[in-house]
């Protein structure tokens, strides 16, 4: 299995993050690189694709965000990372807006995911790392992993949160429906749901989202994810949430992988894009499932005797120590 990385994702690296009412280290940490690439060994930088394949997914305006928030927060006299603390929670419209507090706010949904002068180029390494894993797997590859970081599936068409910026699971999809797949699934088994791919795909019925995930009334992101959002317009039905209780094994995480499979066979996709997060793992330090490393290669073989061309894209997993692991063995297994 082909394996791509871009080294500009390591420079994101915010000092701190609003975590339960105070200001703690930075989950998503480079680190989590390290133990990615120590355990997986080489990986190929990923061509330069540009950012047509980002805009088919982003609006302009929130790219443009990206790219100036970090200038225009020091330009206002601010030192550090750039936090938003107001948002537009009621009568969301487009407004000309120049302050970066306004901005900021308008396009993030929470406080946990902050930008710094280099978050941009990681972000765009990362949907450059996506871009290629998906062009490996429509040349003709069985499979390809993309070792995205900063993670991607939080990110709406317009706003970041959950430490994501750019969506690189829509990109992907989106970029396999552009080159001719009329029919893209899109299979996320991180540990927190993907609201942000849920949102970009939810009124259309030429992607299918399933999500395995910790049930939201109890876990971030709280308002998405719940099992009775299944699509709008052309999309109803498109949309599959399946969460789950705290504690949560192997057995049950399983059952509900194999229901979501079961429905995207049903939908008979030319390719799949797997969200994966490692962030299931019983050690993980924002997280309450209880995977072993040795359920993530269970999880991998059951989805790869689906037979389906697949595009594998990295998502959370903040136990550093064990994540190389983790993510080794679902990729083995695969």
């Amino acid at each position: 299995m082909r394996l791509f990385f871009d080294d500009r994702q390591r420079a994101h690296a915010p000092t701190q993050e609003l975590h339960n009412g105070g200001f703690t280290t930075y989950a998503e940490m480079p680190a989590r690189v390290d133990a990615i690439l120590a355990a997986l060994g080489p990986v190929e930088t990923p061509a330069d694709r540009g950012e047509a394949a980002i805009l088919a997914v982003h609006s302009p305006a929130y790219v443009t965000f990206l790219k100036d928030a970090a200038r225009l927060w020091r330009e206002a006299g601010r030192t550090g990372d750039a936090i938003p603390y107001a948002f537009p929670i009621r009568a969301r419209r487009p407004l000309d807006l120049t302050r970066i507090d306004a901005l900021i706010g308008a396009h993030s949904f929470d406080a946990t995911t902050p930008i710094t002068p280099d978050s941009w180029a990681a972000s765009y390494g990362s949907a450059q790392s996506a871009l290629a894993a998906t062009q490996a797997v429509l040349a003709g590859d069985r499979a390809a992993f993309a070792l995205c970081r900063p993670p991607g599936h939080h990110a709406g068409a317009d706003y970041c949160g959950g430490y994501c910026h750019l969506n690189t699971a829509a990109i992907a999809a989106q970029a396999a429906r552009d080159a001719g797949v009329a029919r893209v699934a899109i299979l996320d088994i991180d540990y927190h749901h993907g609201n942000g791919t849920q949102d970009i795909f939810y009124d259309r019925g030429d992607v299918f989202y399933a999500s395995v995930h910790a049930d939201p009334r109890t876990d971030y992101p709280f308002f998405w994810g719940h099992a009775d959002e299944t699509g709008d317009g052309d999309g109803r039905g498109a949309t599959l949430n399946l969460p789950l209780p705290h504690g949560t094994t192997i057995d049950a995480f399983r059952t509900a992988q194999t229901t979501a499979l079961d429905a995207i066979a049903a939908f008979d996709p030319g390719l799949l894009v797997v969200s994966f997060g490692a962030d299931t793992w019983a050690g993980d330090p924002i997280s309450h499932f209880a995977l072993t490393t040795p359920d993530y290669a269970v999880l991998a073989r059951d989805i790869a005797a689906r037979g389906w061309p697949t595009a594998i894209v990295m998502e959370g997993g903040y136990a550093v120590d064990a994540l190389g692991h983790n993510v080794d063995s679902f990729l083995r297994g695969f």
